[in-house]
């Protein structure tokens, strides 16, 4: 099987999460093309030449990172060029994603990542791979200036989060997906 792993990280929550999932894919003897997401990332960037596809990103305002967002942006228009965006996005045999995110959801918690993984997902399902599952995982508020919501938002205390028990909970869940 052939993966690709994309993930946007700025305060290093993510980078820990796709850290733990490289490895467990590593561990369960599969070889990952893992991509830390940066301005100009993408141009040679095929998902399609990908059975399974890893994208995570910590969330900014309801969305991805700015990198994350542009790159989706260049996949979207170099996919639809070629013709890989269909109507009615039929889906394409083992063709599979799995989307996630970091987030602190300081307001109103879970609901301030959804429309991140959402965006992040549609671009695969315009390209018919079946997203096998969306993982959100609290992380911790890093910059100095917001590190107070780490203790006073609706989710309650998240300081050093992601922690053990987040990282474990990722590395079951990529073995979960791999049995299937």
């Amino acid at each position: 099987m052939k993966i690709l792993h994309l993930y946007y990280t700025s305060t290093g929550n993510t980078r820990k999460v796709a850290e733990t999932i490289d490895q467990a894919l590593n561990n369960a003897g599969h070889q990952v093309d893992s991509v830390k997401v940066g301005k100009n990332t993408g141009d040679d960037i095929n998902l399609l030449d990908y059975d399974m596809v890893f994208a995570g990103s910590g969330v900014y305002e309801w969305l991805p990172g700015k990198s994350m967002q542009d790159l989706f942006g260049r996949l979207r228009r170099k996919h639809a060029e070629n013709g890989d965006i269909k109507p009615a996005s039929p889906k394409r045999s083992g063709k599979n994603a799995v989307i996630y995110c970091t987030y602190g959801g300081v307001h109103t918690g879970i609901n301030e990542a959804i429309p991140a993984v959402k965006f992040m997902g549609q671009l695969f399902d315009h390209l018919g791979f079946t997203i096998l599952d969306e993982w959100y995982v609290p992380g911790e508020y890093v910059p100095e200036k917001m590190q107070k919501f780490s203790e006073a938002g609706r989710m309650g205390d998240i300081r050093g989060r992601p922690d053990a028990h987040d990282l474990n909970e990722v590395a079951q869940k990529v073995n979960g997906i791999l049995r299937v």
